[in-house]
């Protein structure tokens, strides 16, 4: 038996005496969500283990479902609110210590109060707030709900905002407490030192992919004047070669007519065969014919110049688009498609 009181097992025997309790069936599923060596540290603690004394038992799993409590109340209403209720369920004290323990193996994602705010709520809260705050709160949302709020926000900042979401890099500690203070009463608590990653020309476009068509051109035509080179790559990265297999027939066969034999076959040797049978079926047999026997004569191709051919492909399709000669379907836009 594990000499000592519960206060004093270490956290691998505690693990160890609560794999025991649940039983092998239990404790077997557990352990296929492990990594070997965590599984052989377990399985030698819980081999030196010969009886499990009952008060042993009862308080490891009374302090398994503390912090299992605690854990809930912090993904529900973040470090604050779970001290809170548990100041009330078990003490100040007591909640001082499991959040404690808790907090030292976990990290608080910036911004937590903000992810559980409705976008309506959160658009007043934080419309009348700085550019860089708004692209900065963004970044730390879903992209769903960073595309409602932005294409919600007043015409005039939105290109300003994306602009900066597509420019921010790195962050630090100190930025994301102070805005954090600023925008919530209770500072919430930041575990991790390190400078973070976020925003960038990929998430402003994950943005804007989510966005309707009407606030998407707007962000982008106010970007090409405003900063010419960020607008163009973000516009390659919205949308990508693999992605007409989403355009319908009678679009693929529009662009087809644009689009020049040997480029289009370089195009295709690097593509799945999905898109490759997209576009055969969109040509009649003998031109679908002579396309592949282009790509099987035409012998390795450096990849450079096979994505220089999907990019023109694909500003064809952006071309087309703008003109409205064809519909490029986008989220929630499906019903426009004719």
């Amino acid at each position: 038996m594990l000499a000592g009181k519960k206060s004093h097992l270490t956290g691998r025997q505690k693990a160890a005496v609560f794999l025991i309790t649940l039983g092998p069936e239990v404790a077997s599923d557990i352990f296929k969500h492990l990594r070997e060596d965590e599984i052989e540290t377990l399985t030698f603690e819980m081999a030196r283990v010969n009886n499990v004394d009952p008060a042993e038992k009862e308080g490891v799993l009374v302090e398994f479902n503390e912090l299992m409590m605690a854990q809930q109340f912090i993904t529900t209403g973040g470090i604050d609110y779970a001290r809170e209720v548990l100041e009330r369920a078990v003490g100040t004290q007591k909640s001082i210590d499991i959040i404690n323990r808790l907090t030292s193996s976990i990290q608080v994602r910036p911004f937590d109060f903000v992810r559980r705010t409705d976008p309506t709520q959160l658009l007043n809260f934080i419309q009348y707030e700085h550019p860089q705050t708004v692209a900065l709160i963004l970044c730390y949302l879903e992209p769903q709900k960073s595309s409602a709020i932005l294409g919600s926000l007043p015409h005039q900042i939105q290109a300003e905002v994306a602009r900066r979401i597509a420019t921010m890099e790195r962050v630090s500690p100190d930025v994301l407490r102070e805005v954090e203070r600023v925008l919530e009463r209770k500072l919430s608590s930041l575990t991790s030192q390190d400078f973070a990653t976020t925003g960038g020309v990929d998430t402003i476009v994950e943005i804007l992919t989510n966005v309707d068509r009407g606030t998407e051109k707007t962000i982008i035509e106010a970007l090409e004047e405003e900063d010419p080179e960020l607008a163009e790559e973000i516009k390659k990265k919205m949308f990508v070669f693999e992605d007409i297999v989403l355009l319908d027939d009678r679009a693929i066969q529009r662009v087809l007519r644009e689009v020049d034999n040997q480029e289009l076959a370089k195009a295709l040797k690097s593509v799945e065969a999905e898109v490759q049978e997209k576009i055969f079926k969109n040509m009649s047999k003998r031109a679908a014919s002579l396309l592949r026997e282009d790509m099987d004569f035409m012998g390795p191709v450096r990849l450079k110049d096979v994505e220089d051919c999907q990019q023109k492909i694909v500003n064809i399709i952006r071309k087309l688009e703008d003109a409205g000669e064809i519909v490029v379907a986008r989220s929630g836009e499906e019903e426009l498609v004719v």
